[in-house]
């Protein structure tokens, strides 16, 4: 009788084979549900506190062009290899160097994942339950419980959560704005030029907080498109997917800034509030449980895949662990760890740069997920370099500053190497 194995369905260690890829508007689901994030709304109020509406389209145009073009590059990549980051980054930074990118992806996500059950337990627990301590958590262990689940099941059940997910967010968001736009004072214009009054951000500065909104997020892309059929649809799906989500995360952020009540107590960046206090109360929790669980959940897998590399074990019992952290941890990081997931904000995209310049520079290497490369320190002394330049430098955009260090430090050490 024979004995049948079985079958990984999130190719942890193996490319993804022609046969399990998925369909456009699968991918496109999945890209959509990963950019619906209630913390990009924090940005959208940034923008509008800072930009006239003019300025905010210009930010939101050409920060969503530089984020897409660098998104969009890494779903290609994953596409036309099948590969996640982390066996992208073995190819890159050899197997122990891929370590470093593993570990920063990990750590990030579940650091993400755990500030997006607060986000969504300490509203609802004090809207409805009288903000305890005992409803607080009682909230964090169920959303942890689920999301890990979903996570956990891996891309199937993503898919599923992102097919019910984007289009209710994006209905019931949009349903929000209108009415607080029908309800509110003067047009968005007005409002818009009201708020931003005797700022000093710059359109610049703009695009460099769209950019910075996702890009840590953004750079595990490959994790997800590696499914998608080719390397032109993923391109385009994760570039439409990340502009339409981001700028949809933003616009909901401004709105509900720019429209709150002179003298209100409600939080202006919260739409969760904003939907409240406009009558909506089912919708505001369906729209914000919803929109978190699209990014944890990818987050989460994310971070069991980093994980699984590090520890050459499996993906599934890295993402319990994972998910198990992130809910013990979740109050704490709302409050303490955002300003150390800014940072590393800084730090991925000099990953991501170098697995794209590596895939390009050496197409051949990737026709197998094998290598004999134990650590590329080019690549390693190129993310370090880009991450504190990124960090220390004020000066542009961190991210972009940041990658085109990497990458003059990248090429350097590639090109010396291949002299000697």
């Amino acid at each position: 009788m024979e004995n049948k194995q079985p079958v990984d369905i999130d190719f942890a260690s193996a490319a993804v084979p022609k046969s399990e890829r998925r369909s456009l508007t699968t991918m496109f689901a999945i890209m959509l549900g990963f950019t619906f994030f209630s913390a990009s709304m924090w940005v959208g109020q940034q923008m509008a506190d800072g930009l006239d509406f003019g300025g905010f389209l210009k930010a939101l145009l050409l920060g969503g062009v530089i984020l897409g073009a660098y998104t969009g590059l890494l779903g290609y990549v994953g596409a036309e290899t099948g590969m996640s980051l982390d066996l992208l980054s073995r190819k890159a930074f050899g197997v122990k160097g891929s370590y470093l990118p593993s570990a920063m992806i990990s750590f990030t996500q579940i650091g993400w994942f755990g500030v997006g059950l607060a986000m969504f337990a300490i509203p609802i627990a004090s809207e409805v339950l009288g903000g305890g301590e005992t409803a607080k958590w009682l909230l964090i262990a169920v959303a942890g419980i689920l999301m890990t689940g979903s996570a956990y099941f891996g891309i199937k059940s993503l898919t599923v959560i992102s097919y019910i997910a984007v289009p209710c967010v994006a209905l019931l968001g949009l349903w929000a704005c209108v009415k607080a736009v029908m309800t509110g004072n003067g047009t968005l214009i007005e409002n818009f030029a009201r708020i931003s009054e005797g700022s000093k951000l710059t359109v610049i500065g703009g695009a460099g907080l769209v950019i910075g909104s996702f890009v840590s997020g953004g750079s595990a892309t490959p994790n997800f498109t590696r499914f998608a059929k080719n390397g032109k649809t993923a391109f385009w799906v994760t570039v439409v997917a990340f502009f339409i989500g981001n700028s949809l995360m933003f616009l909901f952020g401004a709105i509900a800034s720019i429209y709150i009540p002179a003298g209100s107590a409600l939080a202006r960046n919260d739409i969760f509030e904003v939907m409240v206090y406009l009558g909506m109360f089912v919708p505001a929790v369906i729209v914000l449980g919803l929109n978190i669980w699209t990014t944890n959940d990818n987050a989460l897998y994310s971070a069991g895949l980093g994980l699984a590399n590090i520890f050459r074990t499996k993906k599934k019992p890295m993402v319990l662990i994972s998910g198990l952290i992130g809910t013990i941890a979740a109050d704490w990081l709302y409050w303490n760890f955002c300003g150390w997931l800014n940072i590393l904000n800084c730090t991925l995209p000099p990953v991501g740069i170098i697995l794209i310049a590596d895939y390009f520079r050496n197409k051949k290497n990737y026709a197998t997920v094998e290598t004999d490369r134990t650590v590329n320190w080019f690549a390693v002394l190129a993310v370090i370099a880009g991450a504190v330049v990124a960090n220390l430098l004020h000066w542009g955009i961190a991210s972009i500053n940041g990658m085109v260090v990497a990458l003059i430090v990248y090429f350097a050490g590639e090109f010396s190497a291949k002299k000697n």
